[in-house]
């Protein structure tokens, strides 16, 4: 059962960062499972079977990474993350180029919502041929958005503009990759079973959205898999 986040799990989140070497790491396992890994599973648990009781037709799974980077891909890094984060997304090998629901915990705060890792190409540009044929479509969605003041649109803008249809979707159409995310400090929420209630409020939410994006995968997939 997750009761929420502690000031050792801070304790914890700070001291990988800080110290991100094995001696410390393994003097500090059992803080890690305690006070990180086990409440963000337990976490998981309940906020995946709640959000998928409402939307059982998803076919979504639920993953929590792991804390370990791959040594192939340290780039002068630890060996260590110094954040954890939970998805619940397809259960296939291109699930980074979809989109997913989060959650994020770091030594700053927490965050979450839905959006790619690394969206294709090809997946944004039938996004833009979406816009340019269909305008009122996400015209609808970006209004909405604006209206709920919970979550911002985040993502980088491709170097070069791609074009300017409208001041609102302008931005949606100029991103390279993006997420509808919420930011938070290390708050009282967090530390709360609370946390499940507003993670599960916020997802649904945000299933128009992950339905939106995922409207313009099809393309953008075909010869990744």
């Amino acid at each position: 059962m997750f009761t929420g986040y502690c000031d050792k799990t801070l304790d914890f989140l700070w001291g990988i960062r800080l110290n991100n070497d094995r001696a410390w790491f393994t003097e500090h396992k059992d803080d890690y499972l305690q006070y990180l890994y086990q409440p963000t599973m337990d976490l998981g648990n309940e906020v995946y079977a709640r959000f998928m009781g409402k939307f059982p037709k998803l076919d979504l799974n639920l993953h929590v990474c792991r804390i370990y980077r791959d040594a192939r891909r340290l780039h002068g890094r630890g060996p260590y993350k110094d954040h954890l984060w939970l998805t619940i997304r397809p259960e296939n090998d291109v699930w980074s180029h979809q989109p997913v629901f989060w959650f994020e915990i770091t030594p700053e705060g927490w965050s979450y919502g839905v959006g790619f890792w690394n969206a294709d190409a090809r997946t944004m540009a039938a996004m833009r041929r979406d816009i340019d044929e269909d305008p009122k479509r996400l015209a609808k969605l970006a209004r909405r958005l604006k209206k709920d003041g919970r979550f911002r649109l985040q993502g980088q803008d491709y170097a070069r503009s791609k074009g300017d249809p409208s001041p609102l979707l302008t931005p949606w159409y100029n991103k390279k990759s993006l997420s509808i995310g919420c930011d938070r400090p290390f708050d009282a929420l967090v530390c709360s079973p609370e946390l499940i209630d507003a993670l599960v409020d916020g997802f649904t939410f945000l299933e128009p959205y992950y339905q939106y994006l995922k409207s313009f995968c099809k393309a953008g997939l075909e010869d990744l898999k």
